[in-house]
C-alpha cells in the first residue's frame, strides 16, 4: 500500500512527527447510485484538504491526539467501475489493514461502500454492531432496481446475521422499511430524530456495552441547516454537540474498531462543510483510541 506524505495526508501533519501508524485513512470516493444531488466522488479530496486547517489540540482530551496514535493516508487510487467489484475492493483494503492491526477510517463516497467495508470486521470479530448515523434508515431491499443502492446500505449489512445496528438521527423511512424493521427488532434499534429530547442514552450504553463497534456516519444525519452539502439533506437532524456526545459514549462503553464517513457532496466556495467533516473524523479517531486503553484491540 502506498501512502501520501504526512504533509499531503489527513491533518497535514509535519513529517517530523512521523511514526508507526495505528490509523489508516482511506479515500474512497464511490459515486454510483446517488439518487438526488451528486458529488460524493469529490468528498475525500476536500475532507483531506480541509483537515489541514483542523486544530490538532483537543480541548476535551487536553492533548494533541495524533501524537499518541499515528495517522497515515492512502494515496488515492482508481475505484472499480462495477459496484460489486468496488465493494470487494474496499473489503480487501480493510482486510489487509485489519491483518496489520490497523484502524481503517474510510472517507466516502456514497454510503453503499459500508456493506463491503464491514465484511472483514465480521470475519475477524465474529459479531459487529453498527453504530449508524443517518437521516435515512437505509433498510430498503433495493432502490431504483439496485440492491446495492445507497438507500439499501444498512439492509445489505444486515444480510450478514452477525451484524446488528443502532441508528441515530433517522427521520426518513419508507413503508417497506417499517415492515422490515418490525420483523427485525432484535437486531435493529433506532433512536429517532423526532424523539431526541427524550433519548435514553443509558439504554444505548447497555445495548453496546463491551461490543465491537463499527461506526458508519452519513453526514445527512446532521440537520440540513448545519450540513446542506449532501445529496439528500433533511431538516430536523442532529447538531454538533449531541453528535459528539454519542460518539464519546460509544467509545467509552464499547470498542470502536473501524469507521467510515459518507455522502459529503462538496459545494464550491463553502469549505465550512468540508471542515466540519474533517473535524468529525479527527474526533472519531481521538475518542476511539483515548478510551480503549484498558481494552484488547483485537
Amino acid at each position: 500500500m502506498k501512502y501520501l506524505s504526512n504533509k499531503k495526508g489527513f491533518l497535514g501533519i509535519d513529517n517530523k512527527s512521523d511514526g508507526k501508524e495505528n490509523v489508516v485513512v482511506i479515500p474512497f470516493g464511490l459515486e454510483k447510485t446517488v439518487s438526488y444531488g451528486g458529488g460524493t466522488s469529490k468528498g475525500p479530496k476536500e475532507i483531506i484538504r480541509a483537515s489541514h486547517q483542523v486544530e490538532l489540540f483537543d480541548e476535551d482530551l487536553d492533548k494533541e491526539p495524533y501524537k499518541h496514535i499515528g495517522i497515515k493516508t492512502l494515496k488515492p487510487f482508481p475505484i472499480k467501475k462495477n459496484m460489486a467489484d468496488a465493494l470487494k475492493q474496499i473489503e480487501n483494503i480493510n482486510k489487509i489493514l485489519l491483518d496489520k492491526k490497523k484502524f481503517p477510517l474510510t472517507l466516502g463516497g456514497e454510503h453503499s461502500l459500508t456493506s463491503g467495508a464491514i465484511r472483514p470486521f465480521v470475519k475477524k470479530f465474529g459479531k459487529i454492531c453498527l453504530l449508524h448515523f443517518d437521516a435515512h434508515a437505509d433498510l430498503r431491499n433495493s432502490y431504483n432496481n439496485n440492491k446495492f443502492s445507497h438507500a439499501s446500505a444498512i439492509r445489505r449489512c444486515l444480510d450478514n446475521p452477525n451484524v446488528s445496528v443502532v441508528s441515530f438521527g433517522v427521520r426518513n423511512i419508507s413503508l417497506s422499511e417499517i415492515s422490515f424493521l418490525r420483523k427485525n427488532k432484535k437486531r435493529i434499534k433506532i433512536f429517532w430524530a423526532k424523539d431526541k429530547s427524550n433519548w435514553n442514552l443509558n439504554q444505548f450504553k447497555k445495548i453496546i456495552k463491551n461490543k465491537k463497534l463499527y461506526l458508519t456516519f452519513d453526514v445527512d444525519c446532521l440537520d440540513s441547516s448545519l450540513m446542506p452539502a449532501t445529496g439528500t439533506p433533511e431538516p430536523g437532524g442532529l447538531f454538533w454537540n449531541e453528535t459528539i456526545r454519542i460518539i464519546k459514549i460509544a467509545a467509552q462503553s464499547s470498542q470502536i474498531v473501524g469507521a467510515d464517513i459518507n455522502e459529503l457532496s462538496p459545494i464550491k466556495g463553502f469549505d465550512c462543510y468540508n471542515f466540519l467533516v474533517a473535524k468529525l473524523a479527527y474526533k472519531i479517531i481521538a475518542y476511539s483510541f483515548e478510551f480503549r486503553k484498558n481494552s484488547n484491540r483485537n
